[in-house]
Formats: C-alpha cells, sequence, structure tokens
C-alpha cells in the first residue's frame, strides 16, 4: 500500500500540517459539538499518521470532551483537524487540505444528531454516535465530540 502525503493549511497561511493517508476518503460529522466548531458538519480524511504541524505558534488546541482535541489557527480561526486525546483518531479537515483530487465521499457519523434540515445526496455509510463509539472506542461511554 502507497501511502499520500497531504497538505492542510489555514486561511491565513500561519499554520501548516503535512499528514500521510493509506486511504483518501471523505467523511462528515454531524455532531452538536462539529456542527457548532464549523457551521455545519465537519468534513474530514480520516485516518492522518505521521502528523508533522508547522507554524505551532499559531496554533491552538481546544479539548472539546474527556477524549477529543479540536486544532485550529489562533490568528484566522479556520479548523484544521480533530483528534482523540490518546492520539489513536486524527482526521484532517478536507476543506483545509490542499490539491485534495476528487476522493469518495464514503462515512457520515452522528447521523442520530443532525438536524433535519440539510441532507447529502451522497450514498455513504451511515452511523449513529452509539455505532462510531462502538467501531473506534469500544469502552467509551458515548460523549460528543
Amino acid at each position: 500500500m502507497t501511502r499520500k502525503r497531504l497538505q492542510a493549511r489555514c486561511l491565513c497561511g500561519g499554520v501548516r500540517i503535512d499528514a500521510d493517508f493509506d486511504e483518501v476518503e471523505i467523511a462528515a460529522c454531524h455532531c452538536d459539538s462539529c456542527r457548532r466548531w464549523t457551521a455545519g458538519p465537519f468534513l474530514t480524511v480520516d485516518g492522518a499518521k505521521n502528523v508533522v504541524p508547522a507554524g505551532v505558534d499559531a496554533l491552538g488546541i481546544y479539548r472539546s470532551s474527556d477524549w477529543g482535541e479540536r486544532g485550529f489557527c489562533r490568528n484566522c480561526g479556520t479548523p484544521l483537524f480533530w483528534r482523540s486525546v490518546d492520539g489513536e483518531h486524527y482526521a484532517l479537515s478536507a476543506t483545509a487540505i490542499d490539491n485534495l483530487g476528487e476522493p469518495p465521499f464514503v462515512r457520515q457519523i452522528f447521523v442520530d444528531s443532525k438536524p433535519h434540515w440539510y441532507a447529502f445526496a451522497n450514498q455513504t455509510e451511515m452511523m449513529t454516535g452509539a455505532e462510531f463509539f462502538a467501531k473506534v472506542a469500544p469502552t467509551q461511554e458515548e460523549p460528543h465530540g
């Protein structure tokens, strides 16, 4: 398997994140925290490895739950990534990645938290919050964030 190196950057260019991915696929999170943070569903490329940030003086980290943290530019406010506190799961903002190409949109999580007034037309895997936690953190309770 060939890994692909991608680079995300904020609106002002003050923070850059380089990361490797085994697969480049788009996912959407509809949890309350992501929707509040991004003013809509958070579109991501999951599974980042070998993550290297640049411009760390402008990189803000917000611990949004007992198990999750969000990275953003403190200068322009761009949401850049979500990661688990233990570092096992890392997702870069798909909309912040340069030269993303045309990856498939494959998954939506926290569909039980999604408001009824929007829906994607794409056919994707649909996971509730409980199904997501059972997959990535079988011993976790069901916090958002």
